[in-house]
């Protein structure tokens, strides 16, 4: 029997690796014999460095850069085959990386994001993927822009400071200043969203509360980011503030856009990466995972990309989900079947603390099943 394990992470406990080694150490347990396959999955968000680190052959290269709230910090990407750089805005500008009780987005920036790129042109990149998702900012991409050369001034003629609170006073943006070598780059952005830039569906609405942002910064921001956006798309002359994905990671698809970026399915991506097709056609089983599940899942998420390559060649598919959220039924559509790790009614305290013990004794189960 061969099985191939391709889950994401299960945010705030554990990555996309510890999650496959886990599934693989319960098979193994089971049934020594088996055949297994590990391909940690990512969807352009936290875990997609490890994903590309554990399945390609590459160069880690390290660099100082701006973190989210402007401190200084060493960060980390990857260098493939001499030419393509692989960057991951979560272990630059990260939500994680900032404290609960700090968590503002008038004090987060994006700065650092295009540091990394800049760094990886420095070094010959000419093909670059940036994972965007798992950010802390809603600035529109206002510090990443200026990192790569864009200026941008306040009404009093000043140039604009990188944080979130300064896309409210922007008046002016010039392009011209860009760095020349994008132009000879492709930069493809990886996320898993189709969310425009403003509106009741756009950055700031959707993903603005977990960033921190209360009800009252929500509407501000949303103005804030139509007039900054506005004045964006004359400077670039592109119109691109309702293309799906302008709105990923607090407006940084609309600034990669504005650049000449392609958006991408993240999984779509990973999974190309890492040769996941290949390894599926050759499997008796597919299990993946990740660390709530719901509809939602379906939606552009990596467990529900590794459940379209496994229907595609007719695998059965598994889901083991950290939980099974509203309307998880759904899920049949795609999934073979579905399990929730969480062995009874618990804190969400509890189920993160103990979950790489409950992922294992889930899929012990699972493996007993199978091996029959």
């Amino acid at each position: 029997m061969k099985v191939v394990f391709a889950p994401d992470s299960y945010k705030g406990s554990l990555s996309s690796m510890e999650v496959a080694e886990t599934m693989d150490k319960a098979f193994q347990s089971v049934n020594p014999q088996v055949e297994t396959i590990l391909k940690p999955m990512a969807d352009g968000g936290e875990g997609t460095l490890g994903a590309f680190s554990k399945a390609v052959s590459h160069e880690k290269v390290h660099f100082s850069c701006t973190g989210p709230m402007g401190e200084s910090r060493d960060s980390w990407y990857l260098i493939l085959d001499r030419n393509r750089a692989v960057i991951e805005g979560a272990v630059i500008a990260g939500l994680p990386l900032v404290a609960e009780e700090k968590r503002n987005p008038d004090n987060t920036t994006s700065y650092g994001i295009g540091e990394a790129i800049k760094h990886a042109l420095d070094h010959g990149c000419t093909d670059i993927l940036v994972a965007i998702g798992g950010s802390s900012t809603n600035d529109g991409g206002l510090g990443m822009l200026q990192a790569l050369g864009m200026k941008a001034y306040s009404q009093d003629g000043k140039e604009a400071d990188i944080y979130g609170r300064d896309v409210h006073s922007i008046k002016a943006i010039d392009f011209s200043t860009l760095d020349h070598r994008l132009e000879e780059v492709t930069i493809r952005v990886a996320s898993d969203v189709d969310n425009p830039l403003t509106g009741k569906n756009g950055a700031s609405y959707v993903y603005g509360p977990q960033k921190g942002a209360t009800e009252a910064q929500v509407v501000t921001y949303d103005h804030a980011l139509e007039n900054y956006g506005k004045l964006v798309e004359i400077a670039c002359g592109k119109s691109i503030m309702e293309v799906p994905g302008a709105g990923a990671a607090g407006g940084l698809g609309f600034a990669f856009l504005s650049i000449g970026a392609t958006l991408q399915s993240g999984a779509k991506l990973v999974a190309e990466a890492i040769h996941l097709d290949e390894d599926i056609q050759q499997a008796d089983y597919v299990i993946t995972g990740e660390g709530q599940s719901d509809a939602q899942t379906l939606f552009g998420k990596a467990p529900g990309y590794v459940a379209d390559l496994a229907n595609k060649y007719k695998k059965p598919v598994i889901l083991i989900s950290g939980g099974l959220g509203e309307e998880y039924t759904q899920l049949n559509t795609v999934f073979t079947s579905c399990f929730s790790i969480t062995p009874a009614p618990t804190l969400l305290e509890d189920s993160l603390k103990n979950a790489e013990d409950y992922l294992f004794q889930t899929t012990v189960q699972i493996a007993r099943l199978l091996s029959i």
